[in-house]
């Protein structure tokens, strides 16, 4: 029931997107009615708050507007417990009403959001609330030529939101919390590679999740989880959700870390978080460049993951070379390559037993010069790469390039010392017509891989999977070209040339026999056979 009531709202919430969107492109419109959801989520939430609060007095809040003192002291108490406050006749229900009977409710709308941001003002949730909503311009021409066609496009979106039933047996969080994480997927794949840099696939996100959840952490227990280039946050979220898949604590004692260097996409990641029931207290995304400028330098993590923009540009300055991240390398990621500088970045975060799993394009593995040199050090000194595990083409939105998964460890000395893992997943997915899809086949079968590799004989391929001693990889000057370990030929069966001859023999018979059928009934006819048959026929 809860499944099919999820999936009814999912379909409810894209087909408004659609309807209502007009000729406005999906990334901008992902904006509005994303941010317009989460002020219902952050309205509704806090008004059934408060309404319990109030059970014993006999009133609603709703009921209890004009009782200054009262709305005060729920002020207090809302900002404590849920970090923000919304007064009684600024509620989502009570705009949408308005907007139901055609009132003009664009400006009031944005005071409401600014009211929100405000309430968090001085509290510890400042800095989670401060500017969630700044880019959802209610006076955007995107949304109307003039007041009057935005206003009605607004009151559209809060009317058909109001009508949608968001709860199921008290399950709202989970089911509006997937609807909205199933609304970024379907942007994101609707708005091709610029989209693509902030969701990454579902399967894949399962893939990450799954490899750093396995036993790691300080004897299992994790406490933190980080992602360098959050994107929508949902990468982190699925960390969670796979540790409460596997019965040890998920998102109710995980603490979230995550830093996102687009704007729009750094307040999506904060709803996000706070659309699955993640408390403002534990969480803590930042809005910057990582590489230039990280904001959780001090800390180390349990867990670490991320999908960062492949390829991108960085300024791969000399001074970086002193920076502790980088320093032990003696060689800088290149300015129009930052792959090996997100990696080793993200090693520097992470703690002393923790995993780190990472999305890289395939280049990172043989390319020469500096990122030739960092990776030699990786693996002759560092012996931090634990498996190389590669991926089908075009299962990220707006790229065909094929990809692959590095997993890395530091405490290497307990376990896989001498050997690195190679999964070559490269021919295992469903096609697409617009993108591949990786089965949950598919994804089982890397999980199982990277969990028996101690089955796998060393020096010895399968076709899929391959442990290679460190020697090996020496002797490929540290060259990490998967097909270098797996070899996924797959000879030709051999033909077998007597029974080709028997084939033909019994072909040549039919073929006879044909002939000879044509030629008796053209002499019955007394007519000549209209082509030459077979030579014994004449």
């Amino acid at each position: 029931m809860v499944r099919e009531h999820q999936q009814e709202l999912q379909k409810q919430l894209w087909n408004i997107a659609n309807t209502l969107r007009g000729n406005m492109s999906a990334d901008d419109f992902r904006d509005y009615i994303l941010g317009l959801i989460f002020y219902k989520y952050l309205s509704d939430k806090l008004n059934r708050y408060c309404d319990k609060l109030l059970i014993e007095d006999g009133t609603t809040f709703v009921e209890s507007m004009a009782d200054e003192a009262l709305i005060n002291d729920l002020r207090d108490e809302c900002i404590e417990n849920l970090g923000y406050f919304i007064a009684p006749q600024q509620l989502f229900a009570s705009l949408a009403k308005r907007g139901e009977k055609s009132e003009f409710i664009v400006d009031e709308l944005s005071r409401v959001l600014h009211d929100i941001e405000q309430s968090t003002t001085a509290a510890d949730s400042a800095d989670d609330f401060n500017g969630l909503f700044e880019e959802l311009d209610l006076n955007s021409s995107k949304l109307g030529k003039n007041p009057d066609a935005r206003n009605k496009l607004i009151c559209q979106v809060l009317v058909h939101l109001e009508n949608i039933d968001f709860q199921i047996d008290n399950t709202e969080i989970d089911l509006l919390g997937d609807a909205y994480e199933y609304l970024i997927g379907q942007f994101a794949s609707g708005a091709g590679k610029k989209a693509g840099e902030f969701y990454t696939p579902q399967q894949v996100s399962k893939i990450l999740a799954k490899l750093v959840t396995l036993g790691g952490g300080a004897n299992g227990n994790f406490k933190t989880v980080y992602d360098p280039t959050c994107g929508s946050g949902s990468l982190l979220l699925r960390v969670a959700r796979e540790l409460d898949s596997e019965g040890k604590q998920g998102s109710h004692q995980l603490a979230f870390y995550g830093q996102e260097k687009n704007p729009s996409t750094f307040n999506l990641a904060r709803m996000n978080m706070l659309m699955h029931g993640v408390r403002y207290d534990k969480f803590d995304i930042k809005n910057e460049d990582t590489l230039e400028h990280p904001m959780h330098l001090d800390k180390r993590f349990d867990a670490v993951v991320a999908n960062p923009p492949f390829s991108a540009n960085w300024s791969a300055n000399d001074l970086y070379l002193n920076d502790d991240r980088f320093s032990d390398y003696g060689k800088l990621a290149p300015k129009t390559k930052a792959d090996f500088a997100f990696v080793l970045h993200m090693l520097h975060q992470l703690n002393e037993t923790g995993t780190l799993a990472v999305v890289v394009p395939h280049g990172i593995l043989f390319r020469g010069a500096a990122e030739g040199h960092i990776r030699k050090h990786l693996i002759e000194n560092k012996n931090y790469l634990d498996a190389v595990i590669g991926l089908p083409a075009g299962i990220f939105f707006g790229t065909s390039i094929p990809t692959c998964i590095l997993v890395f460890r530091k405490d290497r000395k307990q376990k896989h010392a001498d050997n690195v893992l190679f999964i070559d997943a490269s021919n295992h997915f469903e096609k697409g017509k617009a993108q591949n899809h990786l089965r949950d086949s598919d994804v089982d079968r890397i999980i199982e891989a990277y969990q028996k590799r101690e089955q796998l004989e060393p020096e010895k391929a399968d076709k899929y999977s391959h442990v290679a001693k460190l020697s090996e990889i020496s002797d490929n000057d540290y060259n990490l070209n998967i097909p270098r370990y797996v070899d996924t030929f797959e000879e030709e069966a051999a033909v077998d040339l007597d029974a080709v001859a028997t084939d033909l023999t019994e072909l040549e018979t039919k073929m006879s026999a044909v002939d000879a059928d044509i030629a008796d009934f053209c002499t019955q006819l007394n007519i000549k056979a209209p082509f030459p048959l077979n030579k014994e026929l004449g």
